[in-house]
Parts: C-alpha cells; sequence; structure tokens
C-alpha cells in the first residue's frame, strides 16, 4: 500500500463492542489470566497482545476489527489488568507469556489465529510466531520493539532524553544522582521497596515517562491514565523487571529467527515520529521479512490511539479478512 493511501485516513475503529465471553484461565504457577472472546464465534480467529510489559487491555481494543468477520481473543498478561495475582514478577517472563498463548488458542479450539500486537506486544507476536509458525495465518505489528541493546539505550539511557528533554529531566531527577548510571536499576529497587509510598511513586514516574513518549503531540488523558496507581503500578514493576533481564531474549534472537516466519503474512504499521520504538527496528523486521508490508505513518508517533496508526491498523484487518464469510 502506498503512504499517499494512508494519508486519507478513512477507517476508524469499529463501533463499541461487548464480549460474548470472559473468564479466568489458570495457567499454573499461581497465574490466573483474565480474557475477553469479541466478535462472532466461529469467524476468522485471531489474538490480541497488549503492550507494555506490564499495560494491559482497553475496550477500545476491541475495536479493531470487523465483528462480523473476526473472532478475537484479549487477554491481560501474567500481573496485568484483571489477570491475578496483581503486578506479579514472579513466573513472569516472555516464554512463559508465549506458553500462555498456546494454552489460550486450544482453549478457544482454533488451529491457527492472526497475532496481533503493538509496542512490547509486537516484540511478543514475534516470539510467538517464531516459536509456533504453524499457528500463525498472518502478523499484525504497530510500534514495532526488537528488545535489542540499542533500542533499551534509546529510551532508558540516551536517545529520547535529547527530544523530550524536561520529561527526561523529571524521570531521571526522581534518582540521585549517585544512582543515575543505571535508572532502569534505580528505579527497579524502589519499585520493589517494602515501603507502599516509595513504590507508588517510582511508579508514576516511570509510568508517566512512558507516557510522554508514547504519542506525537501531548494527551493529557493518556498521562491521566498512566497515574492511576491499578495501571501504574504493575505497568512500571513488571516493565523494569523484562529491561533488567533483556525480555529473556539473546541479543538480536528475533531478527536471527525470522527466517522461520518469511512465510507468513505480515503488516507493520510504524509511526514515523515514534519515540518509545523509533522506525528503525520495524525497517529492520522489513529487511528481514521482504515479504512483510511496511506502512509508514508519517504524522504519527507510537500510539495506537493516533489517527494515522488508527487507520493502518483497521486497514491491516480488514486486508487479511475473509471477506466471503
Amino acid at each position: 500500500m502506498a503512504n499517499s493511501n494512508m494519508l486519507d485516513y478513512k477507517r476508524t475503529l469499529y463501533p463499541e463492542i461487548e464480549p460474548y465471553e470472559t473468564g479466568m484461565l489458570d495457567v499454573g504457577e499461581g497465574h490466573q489470566l483474565y480474557y475477553e472472546r469479541v466478535g462472532t464465534p466461529g469467524a476468522k480467529p485471531a489474538v490480541f497482545l497488549h503492550g507494555g510489559p506490564g499495560g494491559g487491555m482497553a475496550p477500545s481494543h476491541r475495536r479493531q476489527w470487523d465483528p462480523e468477520l473476526y473472532d478475537v481473543l484479549l487477554f491481560d498478561q501474567r500481573g496485568c489488568g484483571k489477570s491475578l495475582p496483581f503486578a506479579e514478577i514472579e513466573h513472569n517472563d516472555t516464554w512463559r507469556i508465549v506458553a500462555d498463548i498456546e494454552r489460550l488458542r486450544e482453549m478457544c479450539g482454533h488451529e491457527a489465529w492472526q497475532v496481533f500486537g503493538g509496542s512490547w506486544g509486537a516484540t511478543l507476536a514475534l516470539a510467538y510466531a517464531q516459536k509456533h509458525p504453524e499457528r500463525t495465518t498472518e502478523i499484525v505489528l504497530r510500534g514495532v520493539f526488537l528488545a535489542r541493546q540499542n533500542e533499551k539505550s534509546w529510551l532508558y539511557q540516551y536517545g529520547a532524553s535529547e527530544i523530550m528533554a524536561e520529561q527526561w529531566d523529571e524521570f531521571s531527577g526522581h534518582i540521585p544522582e549517585a544512582e543515575r548510571d543505571d535508572l532502569v536499576q534505580a528505579y527497579y529497587a524502589r519499585l520493589t521497596s517494602d515501603d507502599e509510598p516509595t513504590r507508588l511513586a517510582a511508579a508514576k514516574q516511570w509510568s508517566l515517562w512512558e507516557g510522554t513518549v508514547a504519542t506525537l503531540l501531548p494527551n493529557a488523558d493518556l498521562l491521566a491514565d498512566f497515574e492511576d496507581p491499578a495501571k501504574a503500578v504493575p505497568f512500571a514493576r513488571i516493565c523494569a523487571r523484562f529491561f533488567l533481564e533483556n525480555f529473556y531474549l539473546e541479543e538480536g534472537q528475533l531478527l536471527r529467527d525470522m527466517q522461520s516466519i518469511g512465510h507468513i503474512p505480515t503488516i507493520i504499521v510504524q509511526g514515523r515520529h515514534d519515540i518509545c520504538t523509533p522506525p528503525g527496528a520495524a525497517w529492520a523486521v522489513k529487511k528481514a521479512h521482504p515479504a512483510a508490508e511496511l506502512w509508514m505513518v508519517h504524522d504519527a508517533g507510537h500510539s495506537a490511539s493516533e489517527p494515522g496508526i488508527v487507520d493502518g491498523l483497521v486497514r491491516a484487518t480488514d486486508q487479511f479478512a475473509d471477506k466471503s464469510k
């Protein structure tokens, strides 16, 4: 698809839709996952992977597929949203979540499904598809993050700090100067403190930093959402833990193993001015996966709520829909 077509922004989210099924799935190790199913039972299957790590679902996430043509499973990952235990970081890693996705597929009775993920969800989508290519019909990615060292350094050492300079000073200023050589470790120590005010203050600052780099233009509603302890605490705790553990991936692993999914139709929707996950990662995936389509949105940042990103994501799911049903 030509980039000029993307600038029409004719696609919007589908109308509000309520789940036709909700539940909790016990995946062992003390974790239970909250899930929702929306759309038409028996239609084209898809799974939604939210961002973070440590994010969660929102009602708007249900609206990225035509409900008459799709049967979509959405779930809160370990420790997130309505899943239990709240904000849990033990027995919570990339490959356990990949295994959870398989359990959910088996629960739904699907042979294979479309895998859709943005930001950390894009990382997870690639990890799942590479582990289970036979269970993946198509891939839709937004704001690609490959968890390489340069991407991690960009967000928490040097890079984004030069663009969002005032916000970076507030984020880094929460940590004493003597500890600022490793902000992720310093924040993690506070996020796992026994002192609740310390944990909450660190969670708020971590989440606000993420919120400021998520949109092309400031979004007060999004920032207010990030200040909600019910969202800020799991997001910050789980996210910091994954950063410290290098997302449980070898350096460059997702690019190295791209040949395993080279046959899977893939669409990447990427904001040109994405400060959180800059376009270099999306371009790297495109180069390693020549069959993938890269749709660059020239007036968007990172957030799935921006008009051009919405347009691209809905175009992608429409394109992959089986219109004969």
